[in-house]
């Protein structure tokens, strides 16, 4: 039987969460495949250079999909259910980046068994790429 979560009683305002990935040219090129965005900034070297950024760049969203894996598997872990994410997006992710990405839990939400989360990925020098927070259902 598959591992659930932490459930909803067992998270505390305050508690953190860390993880660590790579954005790597496959993740982007299978994040184009997958979605369909297929804009030359993040697919073609060329093009790229071009632009402001003078190289390719990662998807916005797929930056955003971290912090969907990180809930799903990492904290509250299996059996969370996403409800809504809001985002803003304030630098640019480049092939090769680690991505950091920050979970805190800034509120629990009684009525609903919802949690709200501080979401935030830190990339290369530490700079925050993406600042937003999520509402979930952690398992029951």
């Amino acid at each position: 039987m598959p591992s659930i979560g932490k459930k909803y009683r067992e998270i505390e305002v305050g508690q953190h969460f860390v993880d660590s990935i790579v954005v790597t040219d496959q993740m982007v090129r299978d994040f184009a495949r997958v979605t369909g965005d297929s804009n030359p900034m993040h697919l073609d070297d060329a093009f790229a250079a071009t632009t402001v950024f003078r190289r390719r760049v990662a998807h916005g969203m797929l930056t955003a999909s971290l912090i969907s894996r990180c809930i799903g598997i990492g904290f509250p872990g299996p059996g969370t259910i996403y409800l809504q994410q809001q985002l803003k997006f304030i630098r640019p992710v480049f092939i090769g980046d680690t991505i950091t990405v920050q979970l805190e839990v800034v509120e629990k939400i009684e009525e609903k068994k919802a949690i709200r989360l501080s979401t935030t990925c830190i990339g290369r020098k530490g700079e925050i790429v993406l600042t937003g927070d999520a509402l979930i259902l952690p398992p029951t």
